[in-house]
């Protein structure tokens, strides 16, 4: 089971990398995927804006735990569906489940908080 989750780990460390692979290709095509990829990454950093600073950290910050939410939730799952009738299994299952789920809950409400604080310190600047 360990070695399923450290394969699907690994995988999802080393995807950025092929991606940006392609992205910096200067073959015949490089000129297009360069293109495609600084538009679907956005990669120049916003304008010195300290507000738009922080709001790009808030939203890799609360990109990577939704990231986290998910691997949670499908490792809880396949300890469920792994379980074979063990009672032991189950709960703590659930107990990852239920977890995942509140910390889903905070993870919405910090951003909720969040964008409303930027939005009022935006407003009033």
């Amino acid at each position: 089971m360990k070695k399923i989750l450290y394969t699907i780990l690994a995988s999802l460390l080393f995807l950025p990398s092929i991606t940006f692979a392609a992205a910096t290709y200067s073959g015949t095509y490089g000129s297009g995927l360069a293109t495609g990829a600084s538009a679907a990454y956005n990669n120049s950093l916003p304008n010195a804006d300290i507000l738009s600073l922080i709001g790009l950290l808030i939203k890799a910050l609360l990109g990577i735990l939704g990231v986290i939410f998910l691997i949670l939730i499908i490792y809880a799952g396949i300890l469920w569906m792994t379980a074979a009738g063990n009672e032991d299994k189950v709960k703590k299952a659930q107990n990852i489940l239920k977890n995942s789920v509140i910390g889903l809950v905070i993870l919405i409400t910090a951003y909720a908080i969040s964008w409303f604080v930027l939005a009022q310190i935006g407003g009033a600047a």
